[in-house]
């Protein structure tokens, strides 16, 4: 269903125009080659400063366009506000600000300021009124987000890296090509709602969907961000999948195609999380699994199903964050990854529990929790619109979702069989980091009236019905009920998951090196062959011209004057013939 659209003021072509107010982009920018540049206290002022100031200039940016720039006869709107794109922005500056608190005094100074920079192109991706400027910043994620894989300072993280670029760049063509493609069809480089209905409103569409982690090209999630650093991992959870979420909420709500895909994404992601050992390649497929939420809930494309994408992207930002600094510190302490390797660390990392254990509930929908408040609007989305299977795979799916990061995570990682380990608890300012977000998913979950005034439809839902509340503890107690009972079966072994990605990373290296070894034989077959010929060849010039051969032989005079008749003979018969 075609889902209204807010009204967009009228853009009138011409010559530059500047803000009276810096971009937040901008000013995130500034704060990433500060960062870069700068040591010691001076950069933890900007690395906790610059997002509170983009922050400030978030709320300064009015609705419609007010920036603009003229390339190529394209009026280019470089900055546009609107409710969803503030709400975006603001949790992408929250972001920023307690990641920097987390990150600032273990991440290197590159690894800094490349999360700013990819901060950066998210806020610019937010404010971006027009397919160009969107593509540019869309860019600037993808360079310095593989930067932040690349800073994981193995050689797992550099061959992951390099992975991350190729599907990025890949997913960049795609939707440079759609959009060139609609500038040619329409003359219009416009960010408004479309629907994929030809040639380059699919291919823009696809391109968005490989950034939002959506299968078959999914795999780069789980590839990737579990092998960035600690603090890195935190950044790359917030920003990519979240920007194209936005994107397809201004340019493709209601389209009704996103419902499939999300509900894929949604299974896919619970289904690769149960089977996985790592911690936090757990954590990495539940972002596939709690993007489909958003995307399918723009597929519904309703002002409430609507609300609810956007409500669950900034949820999601913040709980999923807060599991990822979980799991950041537990590798911090202990360098270990592997769920089988953990367990028992409760005893001596109890903020680190409690505050994973929070993020876990909240990933869960639990009651009291943000997660509740906002995933139910998309569940009430589909109800609306009569979409029975709709709603009923979706709570199916958030049992699901309890199973592998409600339960399995924290389980596995603080409580199973004690694994010997005795590490320290968080330092002060990834415990404060954890302990901000651990806050807000209270918060949001107990008084969700703040986000909901941010929300571009006006909302005024209320979910603590009596009712409500007791189906999804229904659910969620016997999907608890269910993991402890299937605990045996729940216990990860050294196994490897296998995924699309497979066909580049094993089946493509093994068909080249069989078409390389079939190339090397038919080589060596020919070379033999030659060498063969070669040596008949030589064999009979030997028998017929060798000393002993036919022509080498004393020849009478009569048997000459023989051979000379007969040759002239036959040369006048051809001259006369």
């Amino acid at each position: 269903m075609q889902a209204p659209v807010a009204a967009t003021p009228v853009r009138k072509p011409g010559a530059m125009t500047v803000p009276d107010f810096l971009p937040p982009g901008l000013v995130l920018l500034a704060g990433a080659v500060l960062v870069a540049l700068t040591r010691g206290g001076l950069r933890n002022v900007v690395v906790l400063g610059t997002p509170l100031v983009a922050l400030w200039l978030t709320w300064q940016v009015p609705d419609g366009v007010v920036a603009t720039a003229t390339y190529l006869d394209y009026t280019v709107q470089w900055v546009e506000g609107s409710a969803v794109r503030r709400l975006f922005a603001t949790i992408f500056c929250i972001m920023s600000f307690v990641g920097g608190l987390y990150a600032f005094r273990t991440a290197r100074g590159h690894e800094l300021a490349a999360a700013f920079a990819y901060a950066a192109g998210a806020v610019g991706v937010c404010f971006a009124g027009d397919l160009i400027t969107l593509f540019l910043f869309w860019e600037l994620m993808a360079i310095f987000s593989t930067v932040i894989v690349f800073c994981g300072g193995t050689e797992r993280s550099r061959a992951a890296g390099i992975r991350y670029a190729v599907i990025h760049l890949l997913g960049g063509v795609i939707l440079k090509v759609g959009i060139e493609s609609i500038m040619v069809t329409t003359g219009s480089i416009e960010i408004r709602a479309l629907q994929a209905q030809d040639f380059g409103t699919w291919m823009v569409l696809l391109g968005i969907l490989v950034n939002a982690a959506a299968p078959p090209l999914s795999a780069w999630l789980a590839d990737a961000y579990p092998e960035s650093s600690p603090t890195g991992s935190v950044f790359l959870s917030a920003f990519t999948t979240k920007t194209a979420v936005l994107a397809l909420i201004l340019l493709f709500p209601g389209e009704s195609v996103l419902i499939g895909v999300g509900l894929w994404m949604v299974f896919y992601g619970i289904i690769y999380a149960l089977l996985e050992n790592d911690a936090r390649r757990i954590l990495a497929y539940s972002i596939v699994n709690q993007v489909g939420f958003m995307v399918t809930a723009v597929g519904i494309g309703t002002e409430t199903a609507l609300n609810g994408a956007a409500a669950h992207a900034f949820a999601h930002i913040i709980y999923k964050a807060l599991l990822f600094m979980s799991a950041g510190v537990v590798v911090y302490r202990t360098g270990l990854n592997r769920c089988s390797d953990l367990g028992g660390l409760f005893r001596t990392m109890p903020l680190t529990c409690a505050c994973g254990i929070i993020g876990a509930l909240a990933i869960s929908s639990f009651p009291l929790t943000s997660g509740f408040t906002t995933k139910t609007l998309i569940s009430e989305g589909a109800a609306a619109q009569g979409m029975a299977a709709v709603y009923y795979l979706l709570a199916a799916a958030s049992a699901g979702v309890f199973l592998h990061a409600g339960i399995k995570f924290p389980w596995f990682v603080f409580f199973q069989k004690d694994s010997g380990l005795r590490p320290k608890d968080a330092p002060w300012n990834m415990g404060l980091a954890m302990m901000i977000f651990a806050a807000a998913c209270i918060g949001l979950g107990v008084y969700p009236d703040p986000l909901y005034a941010l929300l571009p439809y006006p909302e005024d839902a209320d979910f603590y019905k009596p009712g409500k509340v007791l189906f999804y503890l229904q659910l969620l107690l016997f999907s608890g009920l269910a993991f402890f009972l299937l605990l045996p079966l729940m216990k990860r072994t050294e196994t490897i998951s296998l995924d699309v990605d497979w066909l580049w990373r094993r089946a493509l290296p093994l068909a080249w090196s069989w078409a390389q070894s079939s190339l090397d034989a038919i080589r060596d077959k020919a070379v033999a062959d030659l060498h063969d010929a070669k040596v008949k060849l030589s064999a009979w010039f030997a028998t017929h011209w060798g000393g002993d051969g036919f022509f080498a032989r004393s020849w009478p005079i009569s048997a000459t004057a023989l051979w000379i008749a007969a040759l002239l003979a036959a040369y006048v018969l051809v001259y006369f013939l």
